[in-house]
């Protein structure tokens, strides 16, 4: 390897090392290259702990979530009736966290919201609506019991809105009546039951933090300049998301004389902090800020890995419709099924088998190495039969 640029190593190490568990790698170091390399030898080092730690941190959700994620994917295929076509437009587009910056970022964001595209996260759409801005896309990746909070306040507070969704996400029976932009990870297990089912998608790899799919799905759907608004990355004082916020009904109706709602805040901001998470998500999107187009921008009060802050330019740009909600083809109630043989008989492929078998073992199989064919069959069959989160 001879460049040390953040985005290339990272894409580097992403090719070259297995998904195994990150407790089994080892850097090992010939320390007369520091004498020799300097800055450049401390910069790769850095590099290839930050992804140590972000494989760690994803092998396991993957352990944690593998088998939940595929059963949602199924179980979303029956309640798709409309796809999201989208054609590429010029309009300025807005990128909403959920992190406390958010809110001083409203009034800018009000004033322009007539002027450009609104992607919010889903935990972010509460605190948008009670600063006066509806967005025009809610994007929710989470495949967690509790993102359901959030979309539910989405009904309430944008209802309008279009949802781009990855189908592995948490999501309610009430988005059946939802237009979907489908978000596909680009797996191989992705694509050919999507492919069997002729539903459209925009391929957006996962990361890990829905900001950065945000990111990305901004990115293919205009040219515009894209502005980025909480994205914090980090705890403000005792403040870990912008207010109102979807779970702070737990804090309140859990609140009582010895755990007060600040003491159970500062709890949360405690454990969040020493987490490290935000610090890993930091580093990637330092590293990925310089492979995106040179036309991402930062509002106020994000994190300082986006140091370049202007002002939202003054168009005279119109939102217009390039979001075209079309029926779905075929019958949902039938997709599970329909999906789950096109893996099976994918699985008899000699040239598929292969691919299947390594990106669906650590899902339904996580940390064991000898799976057979016919479990994951079995796994298949069973998992995309169920119906529960």
């Amino acid at each position: 390897m001879y460049s040390t640029d953040g985005a290339e190593v990272q894409k580097f190490l992403e090719t070259e090392i297995p998904e195994i568990d990150a407790e089994l790698i080892r850097i090992i170091e010939w320390r007369p290259s520091l004498k020799f390399y300097k800055e450049e030898y401390l910069k790769l080092l850095s590099l290839t702990v930050e992804f140590i730690k972000r494989m760690d941190a994803g092998n396991r959700t993957t352990a944690a979530f593998g088998k939940r994620w595929v059963r949602n994917f199924f179980r979303n295929l029956k309640i798709l009736n409309q796809n999201i076509l989208y054609r590429e437009t010029d309009i300025p587009v807005i990128v909403t966290g959920s992190g406390p910056g958010l809110e001083e970022a409203l009034p800018v964001i009000k004033k322009m919201q007539d002027n450009s595209l609104i992607i919010a996260a889903s935990s972010s759409v509460m605190a948008l609506s009670c600063g006066g801005v509806t967005a025009d896309i809610v994007i929710t990746t989470d495949g967690g019991n509790w993102a359901l909070n959030h979309i539910y306040t989405c009904y309430r507070n944008a209802p309008s809105a279009a949802l781009a969704v990855n189908l592995t996400a948490a999501l309610p029976s009430q988005c059946a009546c939802t237009p979907q932009l489908i978000i596909n990870d680009g797996s191989f297990w992705q694509n050919i039951v999507l492919h069997e089912l002729g539903l459209p998608s925009v391929i957006i790899p996962q990361r890990g933090t829905v900001t950065a799919t945000a990111i990305e799905l901004a990115l293919i759907l205009s040219r515009g300049n894209v502005y980025l608004a909480g994205i914090d990355l980090r705890v403000r004082d005792i403040r870990t998301h912008a207010r109102p916020y979807a779970f702070d009904y737990l804090f309140n109706n859990g609140a009582e004389r010895f755990t007060p709602v600040y003491s159970q805040t500062f709890t949360r901001s405690s454990l969040i902090r020493e987490g490290g998470s935000m610090d890993i998500y930091a580093a990637w999107f330092k590293n990925q800020l310089a492979s995106w187009p040179k036309r991402i921008f930062s509002l106020i009060g994000n994190n300082e890995v986006f140091e370049s802050r202007i002002p939202l330019e003054q168009t005279a740009v119109k939102k217009r419709e390039f979001l075209n909600a079309v029926p779905v083809k075929g019958e949902p109630e039938k997709f599970c099924k329909r999906g789950a043989d096109a893996l099976l008989t994918a699985m008899k492929e000699p040239k598929y088998a292969e691919n299947l078998k390594k990106e669906l073992t650590p899902l339904f199989f996580h940390g064991e190495n000898k799976v057979t064919e016919q479990e994951l069959e079995k796994a298949i069959k069973e998992t995309a039969c169920k119906e529960v989160l």
